[in-house]
């Protein structure tokens, strides 16, 4: 997955790489018909989140 998939996702704009780890981008977020986070850069969401 990190040799091929990751990036692919990188160079589409959808995920980046921070020091804490991957991070979906505001591309991401719209690709996927969600509203980001206001805070992108200091909120870190759960996949399993519940709502």
């Amino acid at each position: 997955i990190e040799d091929i998939i990751e990036p692919y996702l990188i160079q589409q704009g959808f995920i980046q790489r921070t020091p804490r780890g991957r991070v979906l981008t505001a591309n991401a977020w719209r690709h996927l018909g969600l509203d980001a986070p206001k805070d992108l850069a200091q909120q870190q969401i759960s996949l399993f989140q519940e709502e």
